[in-house]
């Protein structure tokens, strides 16, 4: 049932094999080591899956190797758990003593051991398998889950939710005695003395009606039946007369002649994005939950000290892990991904061995720093200038798209980002294809207009390097971008800037439209814009994006998003765990990141910065 076994380091170099398939596996043992091992994603669960095929493995941090055994995804094997570990306490046991700079230039004689270890795993299964089902035990059972609390019966309580209840009494009438006498039946007179005495009571008026009658009626029922209900007038309301001059769908004269530049903006924003200020890393390091080494006795921390010597089991390092992800979580990481990344520290650390003069908190916070500079540098590097160079060599536009929720400043980055392209001299042109909300086209016109001022074609040869391509409001937003490029291909514009509506992630239809935009232009690069501020609400966003991309899209290798613009970063002081939370769940670089309110505060990321921010 096993296609593939392997024993093999952390670097990927494979020191044991075993392939029962006869197929090559190299690819998928990579993807496993790029995509979980080096960068410790989902390490609690041992388990990876690509295409038709699974991977279960098990870390060995004393000698920094990984064993794996490779299956078809459809398959279940119970007894892998069982099977790894046995087979690292045989190969460890066969072949520990051997130097690490001896390791690679051996030949290791493991076949035997293997099956041996194999068949043992597969037979105890089997017994397993066949085995009755043992009765569940009292702390399996629900009633172990109760609290005391929970078993008081409180009497007040349950006193005044009965009197709240409703209750209806149904007394049943007895049946009439056969003893009795009945009623003599009623006469002619009876029942027309009945009829008139009613007919007073009617006829009688009472007090409320007396009142009423006596109040003048002003209008008659005629007329208010004709009147209905009349329209609030409101002071300053104004009228349709003044409907002229609160359009602002185009440009009044007074709006084209720009009063006030500021020039000092200009040439500031010229090659490459300047990095975040990394701020000093604060020497205040995070202390174990039983108390700190300074406010113990100097004996118990050097007997401490010598039990942290042996190996760190992870009951050991449980108290700072528990306390270093409440320190994430107050830094604005999900909460999702702070247990994920502390998961992933605990079994980095499991078979290590503690420094004599180190405590297990600098121990647990320096593999985190690790953990998290991995996650943050990016896989790949996304460099616009040089991708924009060589889509203008090829005669044809280089295309980005924005795309997120609503109000988290996608039409305010798209303009700092063009007036930096605008600085390395490329001539841009902005699509329009926010179609949905008020405002948004005249807000990309004042931006073309303002950086028109700032970069005047004059300057550039006579080139507008700033148009805006818009149809109104209400279009297919998809056709309108299809427009825009063919347009910027025809006019030999070097770059188109893609502004579409925020959108939530569970909004379908919404979420169908961005797919077929992206689908139908096939940009480049697809950006998603989410603000800093967001803690876990960013996993949902960005997970919910990148499975409706994929979904609603038909196309084979659908385009999902490529790079992540990070907005509102100088609010947040630092509560950067937005950063780790988008990085973590997209495997994506952050690539622009906006800090403040003009066209140069926009930043590239800086891992150190983030980092240090994150272990103050």
């Amino acid at each position: 049932m096993l296609d593939f076994v392997v024993v093999f380091t952390k670097g990927g170099v494979v020191l044991w094999n075993s392939n029962e398939s006869g197929k090559n596996f190299s690819s998928f043992i990579n993807s496993l080591i790029r995509g979980v091992i080096l960068e410790e994603r989902n390490t609690e669960s041992k388990y990876f899956e690509e295409d038709h095929l699974a991977v279960q493995f098990k870390l060995d941090n004393e000698l920094d190797l990984v064993y794996a055994a490779v299956f078809q995804k459809v398959i279940k094997l119970n007894y892998l758990d069982n099977f790894l570990a046995e087979m690292q306490l045989a190969f460890k046991e066969k072949f520990g003593d051997i130097a690490a700079h001896e390791r690679l230039g051996i030949d290791y004689d493991f076949e035997q051991e293997f099956r041996s270890v194999l068949s043992a795993a597969e037979e105890a299964s089997a017994k397993q398998g066949k085995a009755p089902k043992a009765m569940r035990s009292y702390n399996e059972s629900l009633k172990s889950k109760k609290t005391v609390a929970s078993m008081i019966e409180d009497k007040k309580s349950s006193a005044a939710a009965g009197s709240n209840e409703k209750r209806v009494n149904i007394q049943e009438s007895p049946p009439a005695s056969k003893s009795q006498p009945s009623s003599p039946p009623r006469t002619n007179e009876d029942i027309i003395q009945e009829n008139r005495r009613k007919l007073r009571e009617k006829l009688t008026p009472t007090k409320k009606a007396i009142v009423e009658t006596t109040k003048p009626s002003k209008v008659s029922a005629q007329q208010q039946e004709k009147a209905g209900k009349k329209p609030r007038v409101w002071d300053l309301g104004g009228n349709s007369k003044d409907a002229v001059l609160l359009d602002r769908s185009k440009d009044a004269p007074e709006d084209v002649q720009v009063q006030s530049i500021n020039n000092d903006l200009v040439g500031t924003m010229q090659g490459n994005i300047p990095d975040l200020d990394e701020g000093s890393e604060s020497d205040r390091d995070m202390d174990d939950s039983d108390g700190s080494d300074e406010d113990q006795p100097r004996q118990q921390q050097q007997q401490q000290k010598r039990n942290n010597k042996h190996h760190g089991a992870r009951q050991k390092v449980a108290p700072a892990l528990e306390k270093m992800r409440d320190h994430l979580i107050s830094k604005n990481v999900a909460s999702e991904i702070a247990a994920k990344l502390c998961d992933s520290v605990a079994t980095s650390l499991e078979g290590k061995q503690m420094g004599t003069f180190d405590s297990i908190a600098s121990q647990v916070k320096e593999a985190l720093t690790q953990s998290l500079v991995r996650i943050l540098s990016p896989k790949r590097r996304i460099d616009i200038i040089r991708d924009a160079l060589e889509s203008k060599r090829n005669g044809k536009p280089y295309t980005i798209i924005f795309c997120g929720v609503n109000g988290v400043g996608k039409s305010t980055n798209l303009a700092k980002i063009c007036f930096w392209l605008i600085e390395n001299d490329f001539n841009v042109l902005i699509a329009a294809c926010d179609t949905f909300r008020a405002g948004a086209v005249e807000q990309l016109r004042t931006h073309t207009r303002h950086l028109n001022a700032l970069h005047p074609a004059a300057k550039h040869n006579n080139r507008h390097m700033v148009q805006l391509y818009e149809k109104g409001y209400g279009k297919d937003a998809a056709g309108i971008a299809m427009e825009a490029i063919k347009f910027a291909h025809d006019t030999k514009v070097d770059v188109v800037l893609v502004d579409t509506a925020g959108r939530m992630q569970d909004n379908e239809p919404l979420m169908r439209s961005l797919s077929k935009l992206i689908k139908v232009n096939n940009p480049d690069l697809v950006l998603f814009v989410g603000e800093a501020l967001v803690g876990n609400e960013a996993v949902d966003q960005l997970v919910k994006f990148n499975q409706s991309l994929a979904d609603y899209s038909s196309n084979e290798n659908p385009h999902i998003i490529d790079g992540i613009v990070l907005t509102k970063f100088d609010t947040i002081d630092d509560k950067v765990g937005a950063a780790i939370s988008m990085t973590y769940i997209t495997g994506q670089p952050i690539v622009f990141v906006g800090t403040g309110q003009t066209y140069a505060d926009l930043k590239a990321i800086n891992v150190n910065a983030v980092v240090n921010s994150l272990m103050k």
